[in-house]
C-alpha cells in the first residue's frame, strides 16, 4: 500500500506518522516505505500520479493547514476507496478548538471526502497544547466514471370500478348557488327622456335638472337647442345680450347641449 505524509513544517516527526498509522488501522507499511514531503502548502501541485495512493496524513501545527488547493490535490492523487487523516498538532490550549474542528470538516467535505470522523483530544495541561485528528474517505468511484442508472419500477394502475362511490357534483351546490340571479330595477329617469328625475336619482338626470333650473331654462331648450338668429351656438361672442344660451358652451343646433360637471361650480 502507498503512504503519502505531508506536512508545512521543515521536517516531520515520525512518531507522529507512527501514530497516525494506529489511528487509520494501517497495518505491513513500513515508515520507510511511506513518501514525506515538507512545505507541502507552497506546492501548487503534487509531483504524483492521479489515483496513486492509498493513505494520506497530513501533520501541522498550523491552524489553517490544509489549504483548499493542497486538498484538491491529495484527493487527486489518491486512489478511490482510500483513506485520508489531517493532523493538527501543538495548537494553543486558549484557541476556540471548535472552530478550527468546524472549519477543517467542512473544508474537508468540499474537497469531496465522505464518512469524516474527528477526534479532538484532550489539551495537555503541563505544555498548553491540544491537537485535532480528522479521518475521512475517498468515494469508490473515479472522476470520470459513469454507470447506468436501474429502471424504475412501475407505479401501479388504479382500476376504477362501476361500483364504486363517486361523489355527485351536483350535490356539491348549495340552494344560494341555484338561484336565478336578479336583475336590477331600471330607474324612472331612463325610461323616457321627457320624464323628471326620480326621488333617488342615481344615472345623474337630477344634476343636470338643478342645472337647467339655475340657468332659467327648459329641458327641451337643452335637448334640441334652436336659434332665430343662427349664432346661438357659435358661443358668447357671437350671442346677443338677451341670448337664452348666454354663458353656455358652443354646440351645434338641434343637438343636446352637454354641461360638464364643473360647469356651475365658483371658480375660487
Amino acid at each position: 500500500m502507498a503512504m503519502l505524509a505531508l506536512t508545512d513544517d521543515v521536517i516531520l516527526p515520525l512518531g507522529i506518522v507512527s501514530n497516525s498509522k494506529k489511528e487509520l488501522k494501517l497495518e505491513g507499511i513500513a515508515l520507510d516505505d511511506a513518501l514525506i514531503i515538507t512545505l507541502a502548502s507552497s506546492l501548487s501541485t503534487l509531483p504524483l500520479e492521479s489515483s496513486s495512493m492509498d493513505t494520506i496524513i497530513g501533520v501541522s501545527k498550523a491552524r489553517d493547514f490544509p489549504t483548499a488547493p493542497l486538498l484538491a490535490e491529495m484527493f487527486r492523487v489518491m486512489k478511490p476507496d482510500g483513506k485520508i487523516l489531517i493532523h493538527l498538532t501543538e495548537l494553543a490550549a486558549d484557541l476556540p478548538s471548535d472552530n478550527i474542528l468546524s472549519s477543517l470538516k467542512r473544508k474537508i467535505l468540499v474537497a469531496g471526502f465522505l464518512e469524516l470522523e474527528a477526534i479532538q483530544q484532550q489539551p495537555d495541561a503541563f505544555a498548553g497544547v491540544h491537537s485535532i485528528q480528522v479521518k475521512a474517505r475517498k468515494p469508490s468511484w473515479k472522476v470520470g466514471s459513469s454507470f447506468s442508472l436501474k429502471s424504475s419500477k412501475l407505479l401501479p394502475k388504479v382500476q376504477l370500478d362501476d361500483d364504486m362511490d363517486l361523489i355527485d357534483e351536483d350535490t356539491l351546490l348549495t340552494e344560494e348557488d341555484l338561484k336565478k340571479p336578479q336583475l336590477p330595477v331600471v330607474g324612472d329617469c331612463e325610461v323616457a327622456s321627457t320624464r323628471k328625475a326620480c326621488k333617488n336619482c342615481t344615472c345623474g338626470r337630477a344634476e343636470e335638472e338643478q342645472k337647467v333650473e339655475k340657468l332659467g331654462l327648459t329641458m327641451d331648450q337643452l335637448d334640441n337647442p334652436q336659434s332665430a338668429c343662427g349664432s346661438c351656438g357659435l358661443g358668447d361672442a357671437f350671442r346677443c345680450s338677451t341670448c337664452p344660451y348666454k354663458g353656455l358652451p358652443p354646440f351645434k343646433l338641434g343637438e343636446k347641449v352637454s354641461l360638464s360637471d364643473n360647469f356651475l361650480a365658483a371658480d375660487i
